[in-house]
């Protein structure tokens, strides 16, 4: 990134219009220090002049082409949303300061790339196609939302700024298939990518647990599909009297719908790439018209997280329909790009069936994998010849890909390489990287997600370019896209809170020059990067940065020693014990401090004035000492650890908690025994709605002792007799959280583990600990 300050070209400036902004650039350019401009992703080049430009009501957007007058339109929609700023867009041209957005002759420029100038004098825009005149805008809102005001005139600094992206592909999987968003949430998320420069919406439409796109041809696909019963007690089974049908979930998209969303997304520069699956996750689509499948009972839509082995088989009339359904595809998605999956396409079925070998038989192939590359191959010609490409996750190089077929690389970026030296085009999607359902802080406000932490700095530094590929196998890197699967993401905030700021890592990876990334300068952005998000409606997620605090004793009765912790090491802490909101004026944290029983403590972090992350308000009581969560005991073997919300109550808030589905056992370590204690545990029950095959064999369920069974404690080694037993038949009736105890254990010799193991009948129900409590 060029760190230059100078006149600007539009208008000589005048000394007394400079700026903070532009003193701070000053002062970092003498350091040797490169300036802090508030844009994400970082501009390939920028240069600080003297003056600044006041950004105010009325202030003329002329748009100098009429196909610039929808560009106008949006900046001036963009900034009364955000900053309450009434700007008057126009073609009409205008004497005073004005922003300007000019189309020049195409001189072989990427269509993508803008320059924006600005100064005392006024703003020009320029680019050869409206696409960079939108992102050029986008730009100057980041501009006038970099402080810490949020509403009224903004003094912008005068600079040049020359851009384009590194990589035509900036993108964002959204998976609508476990579960279905409303179009409203779709087209917010657009906006949103919108405004970081991401192009790309790669649609997830179709799986074994719900289809969700209408097919005119095929209603069944939306009228069973669409549809399911979850796993779990708390669901009301039987049927519904007013209906004379089973209460489902679910939900599809029309395709009115569709061909709205699709002309939305064009308005704000996205494109959105379908994925209809093949020929695995294929369980709901075999659900609605069983003959697509290799015959046995007809299945249900599945109410199940993992891998399915419901294959479409490979007969004649199920690539017809495939074709017809891809024929109703290409006619609402007028993008180069079809997803047909490809991936985890489990075999089991195809090689039991008899139908599916002799298929096998008759086409000369050698297994089932090669008629896996021949089904692809056969589905990417009629893509060819419709004047689409297909692409697919790694899988589909197994058995062959299509020679004008992309490839998407998940698993790791062995599949990019491969594909690149083939001479594909590729997409980085690597897990678990760029996976969001992975947590991305160890904050126990984090929503359900998959275990392993994905950092906003591990997206950051994801480099999508691999090192073993060549300089001329490179060009076939197309970008790279953040993958939201949503097991775990029941609502549209929980999707919000695992992509938010984690596509602004991955906006900067995919559009910025390699040259221009800088984590450090980058967390300096972060804090009026939140301010945008939070003057959006945006429900991201500040816990990489929000304090957590750590209680002991204190040194009389009656107090509590606090320490607050961050796992990110920027930003300062401020913290209040009177109940009132944190400020940048507040008490720093210095180390830690005592407080009394009934002080509610509430602390935040601060880059100077802007606010980066803050903590639940905690009211101080002794008791807390004496209790543990499920994210502060250890899991006894860490095999599968996932963080899992109840399935109870259907409305309002439901408990979260850290299991094991594997080894479903947790440990208080170093707990004091030598007393004894009342010992108390909020549990609750999850269903096990995971496709794990055989591995579900050796999970362990221990000796129950009841029909309902029981949650054992032990001490030590965890291997002993049980200190004690506590039954769960109060808690076998209540889907939601219940409380088990208090039960005494006697006094310890020494201090050591506590350790929590449920026996039980079956392994579904999963029971979970929410918290446990030694008291005296």
């Amino acid at each position: 990134m060029l760190c230059t300050v100078k006149k600007h070209a539009l208008k000589p400036a005048r000394a007394f219009l400079w700026v903070p902004a532009l003193l701070a650039a000053l002062a970092a350019c003498g350091k040797g220090e490169s300036p802090v401009l508030q844009v994400i992703p970082a501009p390939a080049k920028f240069e600080y002049a003297h003056g600044s430009f006041r950004l105010a009501d009325g202030t003329p957007i002329v748009a100098t082409d009429a196909r610039a007058e929808p560009v106008a339109r949006y900046f001036a929609e963009l900034l009364a949303r955000t900053r309450g700023l009434k700007l008057d867009a126009t073609n009409a041209a205008q004497p005073s300061p004005a922003v300007r957005l000019t189309l020049d002759v195409p001189q072989g420029e990427v269509s993508e790339a803008y320059t924006l100038e600005i100064g005392s004098g006024g703003v020009e825009v320029r680019a050869t196609d409206p696409r960079g005149l939108f992102y050029g805008v986008v730009t100057l809102w980041q501009l006038a939302t970099a402080g810490a005001s949020s509403s009224g005139p903004a003094e912008i600094p005068a600079l040049r700024i020359e851009d384009a992206p590194r990589f035509p592909w900036r993108g964002l999987m959204l998976d609508s298939a476990r579960h279905y968003q409303p179009p409203a949430f779709i087209r917010e998320l657009i906006d949103w990518m919108a405004l970081h420069k991401l192009n790309i919406l790669h649609w997830h439409l179709t799986d074994d647990q719900g289809w969700r796109l209408e097919i005119r041809k095929y209603p069944r696909l939306t009228e069973v599909g669409a549809w399911r019963i979850p796993a779990g007690a708390a669901w009301p089974r039987g049927l519904n009297p007013a209906t004379g049908k089973p209460p489902v979930y679910g939900g599809f998209y029309s395709q009115a719908e569709v061909r709205e969303l699709v002309a939305y997304a064009a308005s704000r520069y996205v494109t959105i790439v379908p994925e209809i699956e093949m020929p695995g996750h294929a369980q709901a689509a075999i659900a609605s018209y069983p003959m697509l499948g290799t015959g046995g009972t007809a299945p249900t839509v599945s109410p199940d997280w993992g891998v399915h082995d419901y294959l479409f088989n490979a007969d004649d009339a199920t690539l017809a329909f495939l074709e017809d359904v891809l024929t109703e595809v290409i006619d609402l998605f007028p993008g180069e790009f079809i997803h047909v999956g490809g991936d985890e396409a489990v075999k089991d079925r195809w090689k039991s069936s008899p139908r599916v070998q002799a298929r096998l038989r008759e086409l000369g192939l050698a297994d089932e994998e090669a008629l896996q590359g021949w089904f692809i191959a056969k589905i990417g010609a009629f893509l060819d010849a419709h004047g689409r490409r297909l692409i697919g996750w790694d899988e589909i190089l197994d058995g062959g890909v299509p020679a004008r077929a992309a490839v998407m690389s998940w698993r790791g970026t062995d599949g990019a390489i491969a594909a690149a030296r083939a001479g594909h085009d590729v997409v980085m999607a690597p897990s678990p990287t760029l996976y969001l359902d992975h947590w991305q802080s160890d904050s126990p406000a984090e929503p359900p997600g998959r275990p392993g932490i994905v950092t906003l700095k591990d997206v950051y530094d994801f480099e999508p370019v691999p090192s073993a590929i060549s300089a001329s196998d490179s060009a076939h890197i197309l970008g790279a896209q953040l993958n939201a699967w949503t097991e775990h993401m029941r609502l549209t905030e929980r999707v919000e809170h695992q992509a938010f700021p984690r596509a602004a890592a991955l906006a900067e990876a995919t559009w910025s020059p390699a040259s221009a990334r800088n984590w450090p300068d980058f967390e300096k952005r972060l804090g009026a990067q939140f301010a945008r998000y939070r003057a959006l409606g945006i429900h991201y997620a500040d816990t990489s940065f929000a304090p957590r605090a750590a209680l002991t004793p204190g040194a009389a009765p009656g107090r509590v020693r606090v320490t607050l912790l961050q796992q990110a090491a920027f930003g300062e802490l401020r913290y209040t014990v009177d109940g009132k909101e944190p400020g940048p004026a507040s008490k720093r944290y210095d180390g830690a401090f005592e407080v009394k029983s009934g002080d509610e403590l509430r602390a935040a972090s601060f880059d100077g004035t802007l606010l980066l992350g803050t903590m639940r308000p905690l009211t101080m009581d002794t008791n807390v000492l004496k209790r543990r969560s499920d994210e502060e005991l250890e899991s006894c073997s860490g095999k599968l650890v996932l963080r899992l919300e109840d399935d109870a109550p259907l409305e309002g808030e439901r408990a979260i908690f850290n299991a094991d589905i594997v080894d479903p056992c947790w440990i208080w370590p170093d707990a004091d025994l030598t007393r004894g204690a009342s010992f108390r545990a909020a549990v609750g029950q999850l269903p096990f709605n995971f496709q794990i095959g055989r591995d579900a064999d050796a999970i362990r369920r221990g000796d129950a002792r009841t029909k309902d069974g029981e949650l054992e404690v032990r001490t030590g080694d965890c291997r002993g007799e049980p200190v004690a037993i506590l039954p769960l038949a109060p808690a076998a009736a209540n889907p939601a959280v219940s409380i088990l105890g208090p039960e005494s254990i006697p006094p310890q010799p020494t201090r050591g583990n506590v350790c929590l193991r449920f026996a039980r009948p079956s392994i579904d129900p999963i029971w979970a600990i929410q918290w446990v409590e030694l008291g005296e």
